[in-house]
């Protein structure tokens, strides 16, 4: 089956569907209230319409490129590295007859943004990166310093794909091609505005577009809705399409569990509509990471303390770590983020399970929905 959908203007979604069960939250009372729409600039680029957002200015660009010390002394040694972030090896390729999480909610990190998330019968894997490095070549840019804890090879079953925008650490196009070779139409993309394009040259069939605050789902999981809600960034691939593709987060809602996904993001304000319009959340995964030097990076990457109040905003019952310890992308020290985090935690009083760190590769099952903690 093939399915290509855009849904920009009033275009709606063209869909082969078994059945028409899915279950739309657009009838929830707590949609009727106002929430921050997405919105273009006069040349038709995508803006931040929050006043929280900032971009560098020149000068700081130029500083932190040429003037600021970058702390993050990331070790040369492997056996350094796999002492303080050591990268197991996932329970699925361990024992990849292994069965589901059951009425659980089990994630599982695989490094930078990617988490693979079981939820309600379907496996979401997050901005897929199994590259070496973050760039349009393979030769040169930001290489990872934490390698994938397996191949695409070795995942299992995939249902869904989302991601969060274009640049390079998110968007991976070595991995998008391995995924969809492994897994072809059979695998639902979920992409914000001015994607789906991209998708479709590389190859991917069934691909959905979706606006901020705009639904769908994968056909053969209709009571399971994913949906497009705002972050505070920007997205980038070439010289010449800045803001040309809308960013975003995702939250999918599902008849026992409830998953957000941040992505990549600034703090502002939209995370308390999305908690007060679909939390709480049994598990959301927040970037923690690049964050430092803050002139530079506090509009478009949280730090720790920001992370925590994004796990408040959404009334999140457990939250992971996402965005840190793969690729050195700013200056803070490589082991600070979950360092900060702990700190951030305790000065509000948040137990540490509650807004937790994985290793690359290792996986923990959320709370079920009778409070149940599954080892």
């Amino acid at each position: 089956m093939t399915v290509i959908a855009k849904t920009e203007g009033i275009v709606e979604p063209q869909i082969s569907r078994k059945s028409s069960s899915h279950k739309s939250f657009r009838l929830d009372y707590r949609l009727e209230e106002e929430v921050t729409r997405s919105s273009r600039d006069k040349h038709g680029r995508w803006t931040n319409p929050w006043p929280t957002w900032r971009f560098p200015s020149y000068a700081t660009l130029l500083r932190f490129l040429l003037l600021d010390k970058d702390n993050s002394k990331v070790p040369s040694s492997k056996e350094a590295l796999d002492a303080e972030l050591p990268v197991m090896e996932p329970y699925f390729v361990r024992s990849p007859d292994q069965g589901g999480s059951g009425a659980g909610l089990r994630v599982t990190w695989l490094g930078h943004a990617t988490v693979l998330v079981e939820m309600d019968g379907l496996n979401i894997l997050t901005d897929p990166i199994f590259s070496q490095r973050a760039s349009p070549v393979q030769f040169m840019g930001p290489k990872r310093y934490r390698g994938p804890p397996c191949t695409v090879e070795q995942l299992p079953r995939i249902d869904a794909v989302v991601i969060s925008h274009s640049h390079y650490d998110h968007l991976d196009a070595g991995s998008v091609s391995s995924l969809n070779s492994r897994f072809g139409s059979e695998l639902r993309w979920f992409v914000p505005l001015g994607l789906l394009d991209w998708l479709q040259k590389a190859g991917c069939e069934n691909v959905m577009e979706l606006d901020w605050w705009e639904e769908n789902c994968v056909p053969t999981h209709d009571d399971i809705t994913f949906v497009c809600t705002p972050s505070q960034h920007w997205s980038k691939r070439t010289a010449l399409d800045d803001n040309k593709s809308l960013w975003g987060s995702w939250t999918v809602l599902g008849p026992e569990h409830r998953f957000f996904f941040a992505g990549d993001t600034g703090y502002c304000p939209t995370f308390k509509e999305i908690g007060h319009r679909f939390g709480p959340f049994d598990l959301a995964a927040i970037p923690i990471g690049a964050y430092l030097p803050r002139d530079m990076m506090v509009g478009q990457h949280v730090d720790p303390a920001e992370a925590v109040q994004i796990h408040e905003d959404l009334q999140a019952k457990q939250s992971v770590a996402i965005h840190w310890g793969t690729f050195a992308l700013a200056y803070e020290y490589y082991l600070d983020p979950p360092a900060r985090l702990r700190e951030a935690l305790d000065h509000k009083g948040i137990s540490p399970e509650s807004f937790f760190v994985l290793n690359h590769g290792e996986s923990r099952l959320a709370s079920s929905p009778s409070g149940d903690i599954f080892d």
